[in-house]
């Protein structure tokens, strides 16, 4: 089994680490990381007549991989906050490792929570880790905070153009 890293506190993920995307977006990960550095803000947009989902995601704990160990959150910690713009819903799933032991590879368990569409300004949400629930059922297993991958954002059914745009992702620790 992997040991489990230590995040520091206050650490913003879109300033601190790189950022992944899968799916039909007009942009790709060299464009989302340089805008992410230059702008501080992660951007992605729906290529015309998209078909599939679009997924970005962040490790917790940064790594030059799109999998690497995962994160053993304090028990202090009890949300992460998030600054976003999205023309349409966002399925925010909490990744958590493998059961294996074999870190983030791959596997583990997506609790997840909704992202509602806000589409003309930027919004804070503060998102206690007892709503993350996996399928986003209200009785599902709950999120392990001390066994925490990557935070994916999907749209599940993108239409053309649809931007997802992110300020800030900070988890309190």
């Amino acid at each position: 089994m992997l040991p489990a890293a230590i995040l520091k506190p206050d650490v913003d993920l879109v300033k601190s680490n790189i950022w992944h995307i899968a799916g039909p977006v007009n942009e790709n990960y060299e464009t989302i990381n340089a805008v992410r550095e230059k702008e501080g803000v992660v951007r992605v947009t729906a290529k015309d007549n998209p078909v599939g989902e679009i997924e970005l995601n962040v490790l917790i704990t940064s790594s030059a991989s799109n999998d690497g160990i995962p994160t053993n959150l304090s028990n202090k910690s009890k949300f992460v906050k998030i600054t976003y713009k999205s023309t349409q819903l966002i399925k925010l799933q909490a990744r958590e490792g493998n059961e294996t032991g074999t870190g983030c590879i791959h596997g583990g368990s997506h609790p997840r929570v909704d992202l509602p569409v806000s589409s003309n300004r930027f919004k804070t949400m503060k998102i206690p880790w007892t709503a993350f629930r996996q399928n986003g059922l209200p009785n599902g297993k709950l999120l392990n905070i001390h066994n925490l991958c990557k935070f994916n954002f999907v749209n599940y059914h993108p239409v053309s153009g649809a931007l997802l745009e992110i300020k800030s992702v900070i988890i309190e620790n």
